[in-house]
């Protein structure tokens, strides 16, 4: 995250000992297989089917509250009402690169999502800041205070954060990641999933839910079939910000079957 502006909320992602990476969308899946050769193994044993409930189980837990939040009532859908441009703020050409496709691979799995990179970080309205490990907890000092950062640290111990801003209407306004470069493609792509991910507004970690990369004891590395039925259900336009619990579970049956249609289809899953 960057600049500190309530109400904003925070997530971790919990990164322990991995012994593979599945792919990171067909555009970037060569590349990766290449230094990571666990990457087929791991795709070939992703779980790609669910029922209807364990799907929209993993969505409610993730898409209402907040596993860390500063301010603001975390009871209602929070996510983007508007194109999404994000700006990778730092000086590692690679890690650039491999943000912009992991922000391709999204875009090009989530239907009603209209998300890119920008050049211009004035018309972002995700930041990226690409940092240092060492640099890390310095860079949650500038951005939130010295004491909230002891706060964050304390309780979250992270390696990678998101957090967003959001309006009256529950609309986000502005999200910021952060997104250490030292630790190795895995840790970073596993970040810049998950927290990328977060910041348009499922931010709430579970433990209950072993089949998302919202979950502390879960690393993906990759946007994973399961995480794309969540966004694919917060971003279909009949989920609108401030909706209350009840008022989704009564819309998710239409909704569901929509979107199933549309990640059989992006990911050629078999009946």
């Amino acid at each position: 995250m960057t600049a500190f502006c309530p109400p904003s909320l925070l997530s971790r992602a919990a990164l322990l000992t991995l012994a593979a990476l599945a792919f990171v969308g067909d555009i970037v899946a060569n590349a990766h297989a290449g230094e990571l050769p666990a990457i087929a193994a791991r795709q070939r044993s992703e779980r790609k089917i669910f029922s209807d409930g364990e799907i929209a189980e993993g969505f409610l837990k993730t898409a209402f509250g907040a596993e860390y939040h500063l301010a603001g009532r975390v009871d209602r859908i929070r996510k983007f009402d508007a194109p999404v441009r994000v700006f990778a703020d730092g000086d590692r050409a690679d890690r650039k690169a491999q943000l912009t496709k992991v922000v391709a691979d999204v875009a090009s799995r989530v239907q009603h999502l209209d998300i890119a990179m920008t050049d211009n970080s004035e018309a972002a309205n995700v930041r990226v800041k690409l940092v240092r490990d060492r640099d890390l907890y310095k860079t949650l000092s500038t951005f939130y205070g010295a004491d909230k950062a002891r706060e964050i640290r304390s309780s979250l111990d992270p390696q990678c954060l998101s957090g967003f801003r959001k309006n009256e209407r529950f609309e986000i306004e502005h999200s910021d990641v952060i997104l250490t470069v030292d630790n190795g493609d895995f840790v970073f792509l596993d970040c810049a999933y998950e927290e990328l991910l977060q910041s348009l507004g499922p931010i709430n970690d579970t433990s209950s839910v072993p089949w998302t990369m919202f979950n502390d004891n879960v690393s993906m590395g990759y946007f994973d079939v399961y995480d794309q039925y969540i966004l694919n259900l917060l971003y279909d336009p009949r989920i609108r910000p401030g909706m209350t619990v009840q008022e989704v579970k009564a819309l998710l049956p239409e909704v569901l079957a929509d979107v199933r249609i549309w990640v059989k289809q992006v990911n050629n899953l078999a009946d």
